[in-house]
């Protein structure tokens, strides 16, 4: 279980990241931070690109600098989204990036926390957002 000065330090950190965010496409800017088992956390933004398949989502940015650093264990995920220079809403992480949240996190531990600011957001277990996932043991099943 995460202690709410945890995950305020999340938010926090997590409307640090999407102050990064390169949108100048969408003017839609994310800020995401997780959480590690070892109580690291590992900050990303989303990052566009003129051909837009080429863009990254703040939470895979997060995930991808956290297994770089040879992470694999994750408790928790904080989001803050929303058009830039607007506050941020809630704001759900896309399909791809709940993927990637199966591959590496226990769907019934890991927790979502989508931030509005501090004091105003909503959390989530994996399997929530992701009911029916495929996951890493769905290839194992024969």
């Amino acid at each position: 279980m995460i202690d709410q000065e945890k995950i305020r330090e999340l938010i926090r950190k997590a409307l640090e990241a999407r102050q990064r965010a390169y949108v100048p496409y969408s003017h839609f800017q994310v800020g995401a931070a997780l959480l590690c088992g070892d109580g690291r956390i590992f900050g990303g933004c989303n990052i566009e690109n003129s051909s837009y398949g080429a863009a990254n989502c703040a939470e895979r940015t997060a995930f991808f600098r956290a297994v770089y650093e040879g992470e694999r264990d994750f408790a928790a995920i904080a989001i803050a989204g929303g058009p830039e220079g607007e506050d941020p809403d809630i704001c759900p992480p896309c399909g791809i990036c709940r993927q990637v949240m199966a591959e590496f996190c226990d769907l019934q531990e890991f927790m979502i926390i989508l931030a509005r600011n501090e004091n105003e957001y909503e959390t989530y277990r994996l399997t929530e957002l992701l009911p029916q996932a495929f996951t890493p043991d769905s290839l194992l099943k024969r």
